[in-house]
């Protein structure tokens, strides 16, 4: 981890091109979900916690330079009142993928309720609560890549057609 709490890419041999960042350090387990999915696709992630309460400048100045980090899509956790994803969304123009986490005596319903209800041009693509959504987070950000990835393209084809799908 480097001093800014920032992993470098899950590999050096590849290049990060999704960022999955999380509000809080206890929410790593879950949001590694998503970088394990990206990396069985060979697709590099950079991890990061930033917290939109606890340090909203490191979260925003994160969000700003993402695109000139090479991040292509960000996938952003957290739960409670779950502001990350729109705090990504409202600092940079890369697709947002938010994924509400458990965290509250609520299970989650409030994190759901606040990541998918953003103000008109500040998206953010709502996953489901906890691992299920981080992994679809990341099954989603594949699928984004790969409009503009024809190689990344067929690996997904391919796996489709080993689980049986398309």
């Amino acid at each position: 981890m480097t001093p800014r709490g920032r992993r470098p890419a899950r590999s050096p041999a590849r290049r990060a091109r999704v960022g999955v960042v999380m509000g809080s350090e206890s929410d790593r387990a879950i949001m590694e979900e998503a970088a394990r999915v990206l990396g069985e696709f060979g697709v590099g992630c950079e991890v990061a916690v930033r917290s939109a309460h606890r340090t909203p400048a490191a979260a925003a100045r994160w969000a700003r330079g993402a695109r000139a980090r090479g991040l292509e899509v960000i996938i952003a956790g957290a739960g409670g009142a779950a502001h990350l994803a729109g705090a990504m969304a409202a600092n940079s123009r890369l697709p947002v993928l938010g994924v509400p986490l458990a965290s509250s005596p609520l299970g989650g319903f409030d994190a759901l309720l606040a990541t998918v209800q953003m103000p008109p041009g500040v998206p953010v693509g709502t996953l489901g609560v906890g691992s299920w959504g981080a992994r679809n987070a990341a099954h989603l950000a594949l699928r984004i890549l790969a409009l503009s990835d024809a190689a990344l393209a067929r690996r997904l084809e391919a796996a489709g057609a080993r689980r049986g799908r398309r």
